[in-house]
């Protein structure tokens, strides 16, 4: 590898790393702390994404799972059926994911609670969320002039007042989300170790031995 090309890795590899900084800085740490507030509550959780956002809600809901908490995916055959005790957890950037807000909605007929991830806090997943954490990021499909419709239901008072701007990326699609929604989720872990009182060693025996 020529010099030019490892100074070149260096510099891409630098403003990755400054975009994701930027962007999980301006998360709002209420938002968080709320969110921590009701997965630590919550006696069963469930997790849904599509696509690389999924991967990332899957894998805070396996951390959730190391920190002794009952955790499904949505879609596993040995996924039972969710109730008004308790909460799903979606992962999408643009919150507009025909897959995901139809599991939104039958989650909402059951009583479940809602809390979302997602880059846009004017979208048809948010509006049917209880919660949101929103990570300033590009999403694919933007939505900020998007109109509540009476059929989704709207909670004022649990969004929040005022969205950071989106942010800018070099990286391709959903990247930077993405990236900014697994150390998020992995935050909201650490949190949670502090808050329950479970240590690496705990989270340890909860871990896979069948592999």
């Amino acid at each position: 590898m020529s010099p030019d090309n490892d100074e070149h890795i260096k510099e891409v590899a630098g403003q990755v790393l400054a975009e994701v900084t930027d962007c999980v800085s301006r998360v709002s740490a209420e938002s968080l702390a709320q969110a921590a507030a009701t997965v630590e509550a919550a006696p069963r959780i469930f997790v849904a994404g599509s696509g690389r956002s999924g991967l990332c809600i899957r894998a805070l809901g396996t951390r959730l799972m190391h920190l002794g908490k009952i955790v499904y995916v949505v879609g596993e055959t040995t996924t039972p059926s969710i109730t008004s005790k308790d909460l799903l957890i979606l992962g999408s950037g643009s919150g507009q994911s025909a897959v995901l807000l139809k599991i939104a909605e039958q989650a909402q007929q059951q009583g479940a609670t809602l809390l979302l991830f997602t880059a846009e806090a004017i979208s048809p997943l948010s509006i049917l969320s209880d919660q949101l954490v929103i990570i300033p990021a590009p999403s694919l499909k933007p939505t900020q002039s998007l109109k509540p419709t009476p059929s989704l239901r709207s909670t004022p008072s649990q969004k929040p007042a005022e969205v950071e701007r989106i942010l800018s990326s070099i990286q391709p699609l959903g990247s930077l989300f993405e990236q900014s929604l697994l150390i998020v989720g992995d935050s909201l872990v650490m949190i949670l170790m502090d808050q329950i009182g479970v240590g690496v060693g705990k989270m340890r025996k909860h871990h896979a031995n069948l592999e």
